[in-house]
């Protein structure tokens, strides 16, 4: 397939913008070598892989792809990257937010038009640590998931719908995912193609699809259409640390609620989601007074 580029209409942090895709460490769907970043993606015409790079000295991004979805892939090259996203909208009402825009002018919020690749991990991550979820799909993409088409192996793609309706209930357990989880899993899988016509609908729609499964509340929504649709007021609600972290930074105040975040990030209405990640690029955050939360593992019980 050739090679596509695209031109940024002004400063662009490509590692930033799609840094975002990553599920943890050693993601099987998702990679950095060099200057390159790999997806393995599961698009509506089949397996596909994505290599993105920049090239500062030309001014533009380049990107290949190989598969049955290359050509989905490269079709939407430019939203993926954030063209149709705009920054601009977002008027700093605080210092931190303005002083993290100056010194982040290339983050834009990446737009990949694809549901359940987000909707699945974000049902992983609900309520236990990050190494746990991160643990979990690492797993079962290496245990179910299929070699990504191109030159590199080390890549998954993710399942198709019935791929993970099919995965045997003591291989979640194995993986340390919960019933909860696993079985709200499987309710999306069975309606996918209700999940994936949320790419193309606004916010509030998209969000009472998803949360019209049991099992999908508020938070799952909002992480997941952050990425699928690059939703600039998508903010997390439910989170355990962003209300502390956001609270912390505003106000130097410790014990935010989520009520408390929210009416702090009011000014950014419509913008909150990006208000909230230049926050977080601050790297301000209150100091840990408790241990970290111990990682659990049911696949041992």
């Amino acid at each position: 397939m050739p090679a596509r580029t695209w031109v940024p209409p002004g400063p662009y942090d490509l590692h930033r913008t799609l840094g975002v895709l990553q599920r943890g460490p050693g993601d099987p769907a998702f990679a950095v070598r060099g200057g390159e970043i790999w997806r393995a993606c599961r698009t509506p015409q089949g397996p596909g892989t994505l290599c993105v790079a920049a090239r500062p000295a030309d001014g533009e991004v380049v990107a290949e792809a190989w598969g049955p979805g290359a050509e989905w892939l490269l079709d939407r090259l430019p939203q993926l990257l954030g063209e149709d996203d705009d920054p601009a909208q977002l008027t700093a009402r605080h210092r931190i937010v303005h002083e993290a825009r100056r010194r982040h002018p290339g983050v834009r919020l990446a737009r990949t038009g694809l549901v359940l690749e987000s909707l699945i991990p974000s049902i992983l991550e609900q309520k236990v640590t990050s190494d746990e979820a991160y643990r979990a799909w690492r797993l079962l993409l290496q245990r179910h998931g299929e070699p990504a088409p191109g030159p590199w192996e080390r890549l998954r793609v993710m399942p198709d719908p019935r791929g993970w309706a099919l995965i045997p209930s003591w291989e979640w357990h194995r993986a340390g995912v919960d019933a909860k989880r696993s079985t709200a899993i499987l309710r999306a899988v069975r309606v996918a193609r209700r999940m994936e016509e949320a790419a193309r609908m606004d916010l509030s729609d998209a969000t009472r699809r998803l949360t019209a499964i049991p099992g999908i509340g508020p938070w799952t929504a909002a992480e997941t259409l952050q990425r699928a649709l690059g939703a600039p007021d998508a903010i997390t609600v439910g989170d355990l640390h962003l209300p502390k972290i956001i609270g912390y930074a505003l106000t130097g105040r410790r014990g935010t609620t989520d009520a408390e975040m929210l009416e702090l990030l009011a000014p950014y209405t419509g913008q909150r989601h990006r208000a909230a990640r230049l926050i977080l690029l601050s790297g301000i955050t209150p100091p840990r007074r408790a241990p970290r939360f111990p990682v659990g593992d049911i696949a041992r019980l």
